[in-house]
């Protein structure tokens, strides 16, 4: 079976076909890191001298999809390319390709939808690598974003696989700028122009801290006293931060909030419980049987 002629025959088959193959798979590779290198200026060019964070999810956005495209071009090129070296028949397969496309294109409706879906989103800038967003019900941070599908991962970590097609709404809550909103609720007798004042002078020593203050974009606006609760008064406000830096900001905002009122001795609400005994047609009520026990019977006893 390994004649001598049979060994030649490989040899030659490697010296011309086998070359081309491998010549074809080397400039394949060779233009896929061109291409990876040209992304990377890409990215400058859509920069266009911004170093914002805006602006650096955007480039970095567009420049992912354009590389990935164009190595899936330069992959379909290069199996056509083989297929020919390899003497196959390349017209026949592109026409069968053709058929069986169109037949698979009636039960994949869904991918043509992703995809249509997924080129106006990233067109029209509605989400980039790095924001944190709601889509399809779900939050979570972008973590790649593709014609197919949006990939986010939430604060839990789990990663979500959302097809294009079923994203209709888009919320992105790390666009440009960022809010926190702050319903801050305390006892129906604190003055609430005292509460306002000190929510007012909490943020102000949260904007002259320079570890927070490069995040704040402008004062706290106070909304005003909001609604009336079932134990509390709600008084509202917000503060502008840099995009994504609103939980952060918030957390720290509220942590020294609790301090502030503790110093002044302003009450944070807890549940009030009015019990009523009724009234007879004569307007008498009945008495109100309450029994104590426990450490209160001890402590009563005590002062008695």
């Amino acid at each position: 079976m390994f004649t001598p002629e049979f060994f030649q025959k490989v040899l030659a088959w490697l010296l011309t076909t086998g070359l081309k193959i491998v010549l074809i798979v080397v400039v394949a590779l060779i233009l896929q890191k061109v291409v990876r290198r040209l992304g990377l200026r890409l990215e400058k060019i859509f920069l266009k001298r911004r170093e914002d964070d805006e602006s650096i999810k955007r480039s970095k956005t567009l420049s992912n999809l354009i590389i990935k495209s164009v190595n899936i071009f330069i992959t379909i090129i290069a199996a056509i390319t083989i297929l020919g070296a390899l003497d196959i028949q390349i017209g026949p397969i592109l026409a069968t390709a053709g058929v069986a496309g169109l037949a698979v294109g009636f039960a994949a409706q869904s991918l043509v939808k992703d995809i249509i879906n997924g080129f106006f989103i990233i067109l029209w800038d509605q989400i980039r690598v790095g924001d944190v967003v709601q889509v399809a019900g779900i939050s979570g941070a972008v973590e790649d974003l593709n014609l197919k599908m949006t990939v986010l991962r939430s604060l839990e970590g789990n990663v979500h696989f959302i097809p294009n097609h079923l994203i209709d709404v888009v919320s992105n809550m790390t666009k440009e700028f960022s809010r926190y909103v702050f319903d801050i609720g305390v006892s129906y007798f604190e003055d609430v122009d005292e509460v306002i004042e000190t929510m007012k002078e909490v943020d102000e020593e949260l904007r002259t801290d320079p570890q927070f203050s490069e995040d704040i974009l402008a004062p706290l606006e106070i909304l005003g006293l909001d609604k009336f609760d079932d134990s509390a008064v709600i008084v509202r406000g917000r503060t502008t931060t840099k995009a994504g830096k609103q939980w952060g900001i918030g957390r720290e905002f509220n942590r020294r909030l609790k301090k502030a009122f503790e110093r002044k001795a302003i009450s944070i609400p807890f549940p009030h419980l009015t019990l009523f005994a009724g009234e007879d047609k004569e307007g008498q009520a009945p008495p109100l049987r309450i029994k104590v026990t426990g450490e209160l019977k001890e402590n009563l006893q005590k002062e008695n």
